[in-house]
């Protein structure tokens, strides 16, 4: 059993897996290269060879313990036939939706149109440097994908709620995002993925809006996310869930019910580790990367020693930075590998 597995599954306290999250990307030299060459961002996401060779960058130079397929979670919206770009320096920007278009589309078509991110997943999963390690794949939760699909950019802590107070989109679109996610999450996992990880990237928005009313954290976070974990669970896969930003990680957990909890740098790992029972992952801030080994290992033997006898996955808080240097990310994972 892979580590990650024996620490979902045993409770396995000793030995902390480690893997981040962007681990494949903007810092390594080797991913630059590709990039340079390839400049629109979906196309490379769709060419299977090189997204698979962008997944496995990172098991070259570390020893981590996962992969994490070479993805973006706006591959949803661009199957669903809306048009997403990645504009350098700005981020990403979604077309208008249309809705007739969406309600027609079929899921044999849907599965078309990402057939080489499940084609990625398979040639990964058979190359030998992903032997005892797991290989990731991952879905956007419903919530952030609703707000890049209706917002048609990233919210950037700002969210203009009079564009869900139409129905069909806050109601029926969530729906059939929900429901295309599934057939991503089946595909991914037949393909190869051993674990699921769900972001929710702006899951903090709602709580931070103005005219936030509780009953909506249910609506548009909590049950469409816990939907998604037990479809998962039942194909017998571990679920990870980030819903970053979000006040109360235990309230998300105990309604949600995920077999692992991706915190993120704002939160208190003590006052976690107290509350919650399953598996921790994350919370070292990216930030750290970008200044000094000793304050890397004081930061990283913060979160070790917090969850020494807690089930844990070491990772990040939220992605690898691209400024980061490598030799940082090999520091780190020295440190967690020799903890003891």
């Amino acid at each position: 059993m892979s580590p990650i597995l024996n620490c979902i599954k045993n409770n396995k306290t000793t030995n902390k897996p480690i893997w981040l999250m962007r681990q494949a990307g903007r810092y390594l030299p080797e991913f630059r290269k590709i990039r340079e060459k390839n400049t629109n961002f979906i196309n490379l996401c769709l060419n299977k060879i090189l997204s698979s060779e962008i997944t496995l960058q990172p098991l070259k130079r570390f020893k981590l313990d996962a992969a994490i397929i070479f993805s973006d979670i706006l591959m949803l919206p661009y199957a669903l036939n809306q048009k997403v770009e990645f504009i350098k320096n700005i981020g990403p920007k979604l077309g208008k939706i249309d809705l007739e278009n969406i309600n027609q589309i079929k899921e044999i078509d849907f599965v078309e149109k990402l057939k080489p991110i499940y084609e990625s997943l398979k040639i990964t999963s058979e190359n030998k440097l992903i032997s005892n390690k797991d290989l990731i794949g991952f879905v956007g939760a419903p919530w952030t994908l609703l707000v890049y699909m209706i917002n048609q950019k990233s919210p950037k802590n700002k969210l203009s709620i009079n564009k869900f107070n139409n129905n069909f989109l806050s109601k029926d679109l969530l729906l059939i995002i929900e429901k295309f996610l599934k057939i991503h999450i089946k595909k991914q996992i037949e393909a190869g993925a051993t674990i699921i990880q769900i972001f929710d990237s702006w899951a903090g928005l709602l709580e931070d809006h103005e005219s936030f009313k509780p009953k909506d954290l249910y609506n548009y976070v909590y049950e469409p996310t816990e939907r998604l974990v037990n479809f998962v669970k039942d194909l017998n896969v571990p679920v990870i869930c980030f819903p970053r930003g979000i006040k109360n990680y235990k309230k998300f957990c105990d309604f949600v019910k995920p077999d692992v909890i991706n915190i993120d740098y704002n939160v208190n790992p003590r006052d976690i580790k107290d509350k919650i029972n399953i598996t921790i992952q994350g919370g070292l801030d990216p930030k750290i990367l970008l200044t000094d080994k000793n304050k890397l290992k004081k930061e990283a033997l913060f979160y070790l020693d917090t969850f020494k006898d807690h089930p844990y996955i070491f990772n990040l808080g939220h992605g690898v930075l691209p400024e980061t240097k490598p030799e940082m990310v090999q520091e780190l994972v020295n440190i967690v590998k020799n903890y003891s």
